[in-house]
């Protein structure tokens, strides 16, 4: 237990996410492990093990700038986060904020949601059976509030330059201070060498793809366990297992055979239907599926005033927030950077991605799906979907502050 435990205090501080020697993580095995000694704020931590049927905790200060971004944020909502983009909004639905560190207001908070913000303190999460479900929690609430943050963000700004009205000074201040703490991490332009050798067998596939997988982590082109990856080689669709990591695929691929006759799909990830449709879409066998961030935010952006599927006296559209249902039925064509922008949610439904993304992927091999993340392919390996991807995420980034250039 402690090596796991250790291994994901790396993760963590790795992805610069948390301090892994300031964080508190602990695991119940026959007894309480922890990280560090079970003293001060460790022992209200401990005492949540008795109020809830849990295998481990994991409370953190989150390192910049996503401590100065849920700063912010509780400025102006101070009971719970909502956020608007689909992954999170179905993983956690919202992020309750507690306002007392005990262990009582820790445990009615994470009783009904995965992860709770304890306000000027950090954040806390547990697993049912692992510390790694822990440490997914502690990730997705990172990615959440930085999208939240940037998407409400922009949207405040531009609703008040549209009505005429001076931003609040101490808004402009705060924005400009994460956005320098941002800037002081450094935005890699230039995509690793990958594999470009033609795959020999089953283990060539694999190594490819794990090799590609801890490639977009390495370089934060997802988060926690969200992604997928798949490759197309003799007769087989060869795709990360649903949740797994992108940066721990070698145990964790499915071979599913492309005329379904086998079964072995059931544990593949849940976009199983939308890779194999983007490959008879487009002949592509290496298809790459992230959520890196500005990507998600600036497909959020949407600027149509008299939207007929959501119009702002909907009751879907308060206060000038796009609809809820948006994700799934917007119908507009839009493009960022000449990338199109498709609506979609996970399934084989009428308004699954299978249906959407394949067909906008023949633009150009690369679709940014609402609220959601980026699909890329190309052709024998993973040198091309991972180059899009990541300049894709780039072009959306500097499109964002482009927009913005008035509050800086």
């Amino acid at each position: 237990m402690e090596q796991l435990i250790h291994k994901y205090l790396y993760k963590l501080n790795s992805q610069g996410l948390a301090d892994k020697d300031s964080a508190f993580f602990l695991a119940l095995d026959a007894d309480i492990t922890s990280n560090r000694p079970i003293a001060g704020d460790a022992v209200a931590l401990t005492k949540v093990f008795n109020l809830m049927n849990i295998n481990a905790l994991l409370f953190s200060e989150p390192l910049e700038p996503y401590r100065s971004i849920i700063k912010e944020i509780l400025r102006q909502e101070d009971k719970e986060i909502v956020p608007m983009d689909s992954e999170t909004r179905t993983f956690f639905h919202d992020i309750p904020v507690v306002h007392e560190f005990s262990p009582g207001a820790i445990a009615k908070a994470l009783s009904h949601r995965k992860s709770a913000i304890i306000k000027d303190r950090g954040i806390v999460t547990y697993g049912v059976v692992t510390p790694e479900q822990a440490f997914i929690s502690f990730s997705s609430t990172c990615f959440s509030t930085f999208v939240k943050y940037f998407h409400d963000s922009i949207a405040y700004f531009e609703k008040c330059r549209s009505e005429d009205k001076s931003p609040d000074k101490s808004r402009i201040k705060a924005f400009n201070k994460i956005v320098f703490l941002l800037n002081e991490i450094a935005v890699k332009k230039h995509a690793p060498c990958l594999t470009d050798k033609m795959p020999q067998g089953e283990e060539d596939v694999i190594e490819m793809l794990s090799e590609a997988g801890r490639a977009v982590t390495e370089y934060r082109l997802v988060d926690s366990y969200f992604g997928n990856i798949s490759y197309v080689y003799n007769n087989k669709i060869y795709i990360s297992q649903t949740s797994s990591s992108m940066d721990e695929l070698q145990c964790s691929i499915d071979a599913v055979p492309l005329d379904s006759s086998s079964s072995v799909g059931i544990t593949a990830s849940s976009e199983l239907s939308a890779h194999k449709n983007i490959y008879y879409a487009t002949g592509d066998n290496a298809i790459l599926h992230g959520h890196p961030k500005f990507s998600v935010i600036m497909s959020l952006l949407c600027e149509k005033k008299d939207c007929r599927h959501y119009p702002p006296y909907s009751p879907l559209n308060k206060g000038g927030i796009r609809g809820v249902m948006c994700h799934k039925g917007c119908k507009e064509k839009r493009y960022i950077s000449g990338i199109p922008i498709v609506s979609g949610e996970i399934g084989t439904g009428p308004a699954g991605l299978m249906h959407t993304v394949p067909a906008a992927m023949k633009e150009g091999n690369g679709v940014i799906v609402y609220g959601h993340g980026v699909f890329t392919s190309g052709k024998d390996n993973f040198q091309k979907p991972f180059n899009m991807l990541m300049d894709i995420e780039n072009k959306c980034r500097e499109e964002y502050f482009k927009k913005n250039r008035f509050m800086l």
